[in-house]
């Protein structure tokens, strides 16, 4: 009797085991434990100062306006910004490259037409980069840099034409204008250029042209606290992994933050920086079109324009840019072996920084000691340099107004002093006159 109900039994007991691993191979597919919430790690902020946009960057230091008896011009930041935010409302439709590059003799006679403004730059701008300001209807824009850009008017018509000329190669584009509103654009520049202050053409037989003002100068004379950004600041942005970095004490004025790959030096007397990273070093030229916008970049990620500084130099065969800082819409010079410490410069390596020397002061806070100084007119001092015996005239590229920065180490302040200027040999030099009355040229 019992054998009869042995293999039903088993089939039951099978079936609930079968049933049973079901149950439990589904509870593990659908198990989900209760854990802990993880908090997430806060974002560690890199940003130093501010990003900025090209039109911030990229600005002409002066504007000069020639009409048929009268030179106008400025250096005056505000009024520049207008012109320029009127350049942001035309466009060129078409561009046409000049077949005959200029000599220095055609450049000075191009320059001394009448009824053309010429707005000045200090670096070489890409056109392509300067395409966001002035925008230019061309779809494949030439790899070409310009220091000059020139805007002629027809007065009887009211339009504009533009030129653009790199005076070291002589090479020059054009285009028509067209404005949202020509008459506005006229009204705007070529009206009020009436009212700038009168200028001068500096009379010399060499083929250089220079333009200075012929009244003097009223200046603001400023001191500023030495306040700094805390280097470990830079040190965050600039390695892969911060936490990685050594730090290390070199001797009393300078320290080192360093991993396997880059180094960062600091010299805590001078308040500048100096990173290095050997491994994306490159040896290829780079197109200025793509150098600067990439240097522009990597400034604008860790927001480093901790001050005014602007476009002023740049060098496509070792890779390197330039930024001058500006006070009061004046260019700032360092004195003596200071030089740099009023400069950014960026060597742009493969796809990233590979070299960045920069200052870590910031001119946040003015001593309220501010003082108005007058100094001689540009007219002046252009024919105290011609009459010079130490320089010859022809090989001065610009002469202008600006401030020389002095740092003073014990009582920890900049002291940024008025003072005349003028472009030899690609080098920004101080007139200082001689208190004796003799001439004295220079820093020699």
């Amino acid at each position: 009797m019992g054998l009869k109900y042995i293999e039903p039994i088993k089939s039951i007991i099978l079936l609930l085991l079968v049933l049973l691993s079901i149950t439990f191979t589904f509870s593990i597919w659908t198990y989900s434990p209760r854990l802990d919430t993880i908090e997430q790690s806060p974002t560690v902020d890199i940003s130093i100062g501010e990003r900025k946009q090209v039109q911030d960057i990229i600005k002409p230091y002066k504007f000069i306006i020639k009409y048929d008896d009268d030179l106008k011009g400025t250096t005056d930041e505000n009024i520049i910004d207008e012109v320029m935010r009127e350049l942001d409302t035309w466009k060129v439709p078409q561009l046409e490259y000049i077949q005959d590059e200029m000599n220095k003799e055609q450049m000075k006679k191009f320059f001394e037409q009448p009824n053309q403004f010429t707005l000045y730059f200090q670096g070489d701008v890409p056109l392509a980069v300067f395409d966001e300001i002035l925008p230019i209807d061309e779809s494949n824009l030439p790899e070409f840099s310009f220091d000059r850009l020139v805007v002629r008017w027809n007065p009887k018509e009211i339009s504009f034409e533009v030129h653009f000329i790199d005076r070291a190669t002589g090479i020059h584009y054009r285009g028509k204008i067209n404005a949202e509103d020509t008459m506005k654009s006229y009204r705007n520049i070529v009206v009020n250029g009436e009212d700038l202050s009168p200028y001068t053409e500096v009379n010399v037989e060499e083929p250089v042209y220079l333009t200075v003002p012929t009244e003097p100068i009223k200046m603001i004379q400023s001191t500023y606290y030495q306040e700094e950004i805390s280097p470990t600041r830079f040190r965050d942005a600039l390695f892969n992994d911060p936490n990685a970095v050594r730090r290390s004490q070199v001797d009393s004025k300078h320290e080192e933050f360093g991993d396997d790959h880059a180094l960062l030096i600091v010299n805590t007397e001078s308040k500048m920086l100096n990173f290095a990273h050997p491994a994306v070093e490159s040896s290829e030229p780079a197109k200025p079109s793509v150098l600067l916008p990439d240097v522009i970049e990597s400034i604008n990620e860790h927001g480093g324009w901790t001050d005014s500084f602007r476009f002023s130099y740049i060098n496509s065969y070792s890779r390197v840019v330039r930024f001058q800082l500006f006070i009061h819409g004046y260019p700032v010079f360092g004195e003596g072996e200071t030089t740099g410490m009023t400069e950014i410069a960026q060597y742009f390596g493969d796809k990233r920084v590979f070299k960045y020397i920069r200052p870590y002061y910031t001119l946040d806070v003015s001593l309220s000691l501010d003082e108005e100084i007058t100094l001689p007119s540009g007219e002046d001092i252009a024919n105290e340099l011609i009459e010079s015996k130490k320089l010859d005239i022809g090989t001065v590229d610009e002469i202008i107004a600006g401030y020389m920065m002095r740092h003073d180490l014990e009582q920890r302040i900049f002291v940024i002093e008025p003072a005349w200027f003028y472009l030899m040999k690609e080098k920004w030099l101080p007139y200082i006159p001689d208190p004796s009355g003799g001439e004295q040229i220079g820093l020699e």
